[in-house]
């Protein structure tokens, strides 16, 4: 067809998907048309205004590399990821709640030994971390594989630094015969997610913050179980309730317990203040679909 106008523009684009083979591109792809036809009909995007959407893009695309991911800063600040964390992680009622990913998750950490150091010399000061995970029946989930990752008190994780070499605040442990875990590491403190690109630059159009609340990052697999991608958010902080990524859940805030120098749960003995933090993992069994709706 050769009269297209902004009438008819919509349905020609989808009519040419008809011979599409696999149905759920189909349907997406029909939505997302349908959708951004709609949004450019609604706020009567002028030209201008695409060039620069594209060009905005653009400079997402090319910021991006292995150590930084602006898609999903971008995704992350537009609410799409905790929305899409969301329709993808309904549990029962009890389990412990999904949050999002975030950018800075590394493949293949190094494994530690309960009671280890995963700090690994990040700056920061010490955190004893305790916890258990269980099903929602409370039966103890022994040899679970528990993902742990953070930044340190500048508010960066190890794979922002241009001399990353070595792993710090961060690594994989497993839980023990009776379900729980612990470790040392440091104490978590809220920072900005990277805002000198362009989601950077769009916040502060915005007008709104880069802050994310303090927190630590856990993503726990067990056989027989999904598995869980969370947080753990330190009580008191003055960003939970603006939360740049909008992650934040109050089943998933807990209080860090600042102590003076001293004694430490390890049987140490620590030369200044420290933190400690226990938070029990609930996870939902693989044929939870009966407890969905409860």
């Amino acid at each position: 067809m050769r009269n297209i106008d902004e009438d008819t523009i919509t349905q020609i684009v989808l009519a040419r998907h008809t011979e599409a083979e696999n149905p759920r591109l189909k349907q997406i792809m029909t939505s997302i048309v349908q959708h951004l036809h709609a949004f450019a009909r609604d706020v009567q995007l002028s030209e201008e205004e695409w060039f620069h959407g594209i060009q905005f893009l653009t400079d997402v695309g090319h910021i991006t590399d292995d150590k930084r991911q602006e898609f999903i800063l971008l995704s992350d600040t537009l609410g799409l990821s905790m929305l899409v964390t969301a329709l993808n992680n309904r549990k029962p009622r009890g389990c412990t709640e999904s949050t999002v990913f975030g950018p800075f998750f590394v493949e293949d950490a190094p494994h530690y030994e309960n009671g280890d150091d995963v700090g690994n010399g990040a700056k920061g000061e010490p955190c004893f971390v305790t916890g258990r995970v269980t099903g929602l029946d409370g039966e103890a989930i022994a040899n679970a594989r528990i993902d742990v990752w953070q930044a340190d008190s500048d508010g960066f994780y190890d794979v922002q630094y241009a001399e990353a070499g070595s792993a710090h605040g961060r690594g994989t442990l497993h839980s023990l015969a009776d379900g729980s875990f612990h470790f040392r590491s440091i104490t978590a403190e809220s920072y900005p997610i990277p805002h000198d690109g362009p989601v950077g630059r769009m916040l502060a159009a915005l007008g709104r913050h880069p802050w994310r609340p303090a927190h630590l990052h856990f993503m726990i697999d067990a056989p027989g179980y999904e598995r869980l991608i969370t947080h753990v958010f330190r009580s008191g902080d003055k960003y939970l309730d603006s939360d740049a990524v909008f992650g934040v859940r109050s089943s998933l805030i807990a209080n860090w317990e600042r102590h003076e120098s001293g004694k430490a749960p390890d049987g140490s003995h620590q030369e200044s203040p420290f933190s400690t933090l226990d938070f029990t993992f609930v996870l939902n069994r693989l044929d939870g679909e009966r407890h969905r709706n409860q």
